[in-house]
């Protein structure tokens, strides 16, 4: 791999790294005034040529733009933007339900639950996860809890099932 090779723009003087697909060619930076600048000199370089003098002018080129003019009049004009004819179907408001009882998302909230941990806990269960997500250190907060409450108050979850109550449950999602 050789060294890349800075060019000096032909309109700024500075020194910039040509694009590797065109560097044998490229002659100007990518600047928007240097970029005007190189399209000004292609265009004088072009029209200079003595084979473009007459390329846009003769009875041929005058008879086909005055067809196209004559099938597509009005088309300087500004366009009449309608804004009843639009893309999508208007939208119609729909009534929203809030029937249902939010209890538990205010008891559980995320950040509510995640405010009240101190911040080395916090930081703890980030290195332990792997994760500085807000939503998982809440879910994994929220396992170690019931986890905890388990140990404490010994309740299994299931009648009649093994009452252990010193192995923690981790089946859950998240890490």
């Amino acid at each position: 791999m050789g060294m890349i090779k800075k060019k000096r723009c032909r309109n700024c003087r500075r020194l910039f790294i040509p694009d590797h697909r065109n560097r044998d060619r490229q002659k100007y930076c990518k600047r928007a005034i240097c970029r005007q600048a190189s399209k000004s000199a292609s265009q004088e370089k072009w029209l200079n040529k003595p084979e473009n003098n007459n390329y846009f002018r003769g009875t041929l080129n005058v008879q086909r733009v005055q067809e196209w003019r004559r099938q597509n009049p009005g088309y300087w004009k500004p366009k009449q933007s309608n804004k009843a004819i639009a893309l999508q179907e208007p939208l119609t408001p729909q009534p929203s339900e809030n029937n249902k009882d939010n209890s538990d998302f205010t008891n559980n909230a995320l950040q509510d639950f995640l405010k009240v941990q101190p911040p080395v806990m916090i930081g703890l269960i980030s290195n332990f996860i792997g994760s500085a997500l807000q939503e998982d250190i809440a879910q994994t907060l929220l396992r170690m809890q019931q986890s905890g409450q388990d140990i404490l108050y010994c309740q299994p979850q299931k009648r009649g099932g093994k009452d252990d109550c010193k192995v923690p449950n981790f089946t859950g999602a998240g890490a």
